[in-house]
C-alpha cells in the first residue's frame, strides 16, 4: 500500500474520536479532499452541517502523520488498511447504520466476502455451553461458512478453535488495535487466526481496549455475519450486546436454549422467552443458508475406523446401520448423556460424523 498524503489524510480523518460515515461524508464534499479537511480553519469546518465545535476542534487538531503512522504500523505487521470507499471493504458493513469508515486487517482478507455466522456466548460457560459452541463452529465450517466471533476468552475462543480444527475458517473481531493480545491467555490462537483465518479491528495498530471498545465491537461481529448465534449468556451479559446490534442492524438472531438452573443461561432463556427463534440442533443454523446446506463437509477422505478407539469406537459402529437421533445414541451406548455429546462432537470434528436432517451419520453420509 502506498503510504500517499491523501490516502494518510483519510485515515486520520478517520481515527479521530467521533468522526463517523456521515461527518467524513460531509468534510470530503465540503473540503474535497481529505488532506483539505485537516487543512480547513476550526471555523469553517464548525460551520459544516452536523460538525460540532468539539469535533472542529478534534479535526483541527490531526495531522497527514498520524495517519501515515497507522498505515505504516498496520504494514509493518503484514497487515492491510482498508477504507469504506475500497473495493475490498466488506459489503455487508456498508448496510449497517453505524459502519466503520476504516477496517485494519491481518490474514485473509477474501473472507470478507464469504457468507458468515457469528457464534458468540459467555466467558465463564458450561460444559455443555462448550460442547455445543464446538459443534456449532464445526458444522458451520464444513458447510464453508465464515465464523465470526469476538476473540475473548470463553466461547469465543471455543468457535474459532472449532472452526480451525474442522479445516474451516474464522474472523476474530477485536475490541483492540492489531498487535495486542487481549487477553493475554488467547496469544496462541491470536497467532492461529491471523495465520489461517483474519483478524479483524476499527482500532489503530497498537490501541488497547478501553471502555466503550467491546460495544464498537460487538455491532462488526453481528454486522459481518447473516445470522448471530448465540448459545450461553448470563443476565446482563456483554453477549446480549451482540445480540441487540444485531436486531438494530435487521439480522437474524438464533438461541440455544439452557439448563434453567444455570446462571449462564438466564440470559439465552430470557431472549426465547421473548421470542427470539431457538437453535435446538445445528443442523438448524444450515437451513438459514439453503444454497449451502448441501454442500456438507468439505472434500476429503473420512479418517479409517481403525483409528477409532473406546467410546469413539463405540458411538460410530452404533451408526454402521444408519443415522440415530442423539437420544437414541445415548439409549444404546448406556453413557451418560453429556459424554456421548462430547464424542460426537470430538467425532464431527475429525469429519468421522456429520448431520443430517437433524440426525446422527458417519461422515461418508451413511
Amino acid at each position: 500500500m502506498e503510504l500517499d498524503d491523501e490516502r494518510c489524510a483519510y485515515a486520520a480523518l478517520a481515527l479521530t474520536p467521533g468522526i463517523g460515515v456521515r461527518r467524513l461524508s460531509t468534510l470530503l464534499a465540503a473540503c474535497q479532499t481529505a488532506t483539505g479537511a485537516l487543512r480547513a480553519p476550526v471555523a469553517f469546518l464548525e460551520s459544516l452541517p452536523g460538525i460540532s465545535l468539539a469535533a472542529a476542534t478534534a479535526i483541527a487538531s490531526r495531522s497527514i502523520e498520524d495517519g501515515r503512522r497507522a498505515l505504516a504500523q498496520v504494514a509493518a505487521l503484514g497487515g492491510h488498511a482498508i477504507s469504506i470507499e475500497d473495493e475490498g471493504f466488506p459489503a455487508v458493513l456498508r448496510e449497517i447504520p453505524d459502519p466503520p469508515t476504516l477496517l485494519f486487517a491481518l490474514g485473509d482478507i477474501s473472507l470478507l466476502g464469504r457468507p458468515a455466522v457469528a457464534v458468540v456466548g459467555s466467558r465463564d460457560h458450561s460444559a455443555y455451553g462448550g460442547a455445543v459452541c464446538r459443534d456449532l463452529a464445526g458444522v458451520a465450517a464444513r458447510a464453508d461458512l465464515v465464523v465470526v466471533s469476538g476473540m475473548a476468552r470463553g466461547l469465543d475462543a471455543v468457535a474459532h478453535t472449532a472452526a480451525l480444527e474442522a479445516g474451516g475458517a474464522t474472523i476474530g473481531v477485536l475490541g483492540n488495535g492489531l498487535g495486542v493480545i487481549y487477553p493475554a491467555a488467547n496469544r496462541e490462537l491470536y497467532t492461529r487466526v491471523g495465520d489461517r483465518g483474519l483478524l479483524l479491528t476499527e482500532f489503530p495498530p497498537g490501541e488497547r481496549p478501553g471502555i466503550g471498545s467491546f460495544p464498537r465491537r460487538n455491532r462488526l461481529i453481528s454486522g459481518l455475519a447473516r445470522v448471530t448465534v448465540v448459545v450461553e449468556a448470563a443476565e446482563g451479559s456483554g453477549t446480549l450486546i451482540t445480540v441487540g446490534t444485531a436486531l438494530d442492524q435487521g439480522r437474524e438472531v438464533m438461541v440455544v436454549p439452557g439448563n434453567i438452573t444455570s446462571p449462564t443461561s438466564v440470559g439465552t432463556n430470557r431472549l426465547l422467552w421473548d421470542g427470539a427463534t431457538p437453535l435446538l440442533d445445528a443442523a438448524d443454523l444450515l437451513e438459514q443458508y439453503p444454497e449451502l446446506a448441501g454442500t456438507g463437509k468439505r472434500s476429503g477422505s473420512v479418517p479409517p475406523r481403525p483409528t477409532l478407539t473406546g467410546d469413539a469406537a463405540t458411538v460410530y459402529g452404533l451408526l454402521e446401520s444408519g443415522p440415530l437421533g442423539l437420544d437414541e445414541v445415548v439409549r444404546r451406548c448406556a453413557l451418560p448423556a453429556p459424554q456421548v455429546l462430547a464424542v460426537v462432537t470430538g467425532l464431527e470434528l475429525t469429519g468421522h460424523l456429520g448431520r443430517r436432517g437433524g440426525m446422527i451419520c458417519r461422515g461418508d453420509g451413511r
